[in-house]
């Protein structure tokens, strides 16, 4: 008798991990595809963790049950997390060239530009400049800096012969010449007219949007409204850098540039504001592991470099550096020669 009572309560269990695996993966692709702002702290969980929870319940399921249903779940969830997940997307990169601190020669009839982005964390843990010195950007977009650091970041990086400009908490620097400033009182980002050495101008939109709250209990309604608040701000946010943006310079009338901090996982629904008009280059190119934060066990990618049409992204990288809780991010962009 105690033997078909155990059997019956591992048939239960069984049966119960299937359906809580079931409804785990149906909750969770309907969250990750709709990007409901009410869900927004279910969807701050990557969606390979959810992945693994689910297979681990499967796996559990198995053995119990010993039954094909288990496998063919667990085969479910290898394949929503493979198609699904921004982090596997870079396994169909596998013939795009690696990232070098030293861009190779753009090929005939085009030109060059590479583009980096970093949280400089006030420097806090220390100062990025020759890391980010290494790496020869043309364009460096900063957040979390304050004016003396920034131009500290002009000597280390171009000699103190760059120009820059310095916003809320956001900087941007080139090694060329800036030719005009656009400022957004109400919010962390910043706009700049970046003229080329052929006298070409490239839009370029720096963002650190409003941060995400470090609450993960999923069990507190507190928490689900915080998320939920943050995600609405974030994406009010874009939307009037994008608004200015378009206002001050009709898309497709230069190139453009946008990118930072845009404190959103993977995924949500705020990068659709940019996915019409904007390219993102490390989805389109990147190579390795592309999550920059945190440092040191990077989860998100929330650091972004996006570009419209007219610059064609062909490498891209996340770099940690030690000076700084984010990696950086790092974009090689090619443009037709100018013709006169």
């Amino acid at each position: 008798m105690s033997t078909m009572l155990r059997a019956r309560a591992r048939r239960r269990a069984g049966w119960s991990l299937v359906a809580a695996s079931l409804g785990l993966h149906a909750f969770t692709v309907f969250c990750f595809t709709r990007q409901p702002d009410v869900l927004a702290a279910f969807l701050v969980v990557p969606l390979w963790a959810w992945g693994l929870l689910g297979l681990a319940m499967a796996s559990g399921a198995f053995v119990f049950l010993r039954a094909n249903l288990s496998l063919i779940l667990s085969a479910l969830w290898v394949l929503t997390v493979l198609l699904g997940s921004d982090e596997a997307r870079v396994l169909a990169h596998v013939g795009t060239p690696h990232l070098t601190r030293q861009a190779p020669a753009p090929p005939p009839g085009r030109i060059a530009l590479r583009v980096a982005t970093l949280n400089c964390a006030q420097f806090h843990f220390g100062n990025p400049g020759p890391d980010l010195a290494a790496w020869n950007p043309d364009i460096v977009l900063v957040q979390e800096i304050n004016p003396g650091q920034l131009r500290q970041l002009n000597e280390d990086i171009y000699d103190g012969r760059g120009d820059y400009r310095n916003h809320a908490d956001c900087g941007m620097l080139t090694r060329w010449r800036i030719s005009r400033e656009v400022r957004n009182p109400q919010y962390r980002d910043q706009q700049v007219t970046v003229r080329l050495p052929d006298s070409r101008l490239v839009e370029v939109l720096n963002v650190h949007l409003h941060a995400s709250p470090p609450d993960a209990r999923l069990w507190l309604p507190e928490c689900w409204r915080a998320h939920r608040d943050a995600r609405i701000i974030r994406r009010h946010e874009l939307a009037v850098a994008l608004g200015v943006l378009e206002q001050t310079t009709p898309l497709g009338s230069r190139p453009a540039i946008a990118g930072g901090d845009f404190n959103s996982p993977a995924g949500s629904a705020i990068y659709r504001l940019l996915e019409p008009r904007f390219i993102d280059s490390f989805a389109r190119c990147g190579r390795g592991w592309g999550d920059t934060f945190h440092r040191g066990f990077p989860i998100h990618r929330i650091d972004r470099i996006y570009a419209t049409p007219g610059l064609t992204p062909v490498r891209a990288a996340a770099v940690t550096l030690s000076a700084s809780h984010h990696r950086m991010v790092i974009a090689d962009f090619t443009m037709p020669v100018y013709q006169r």
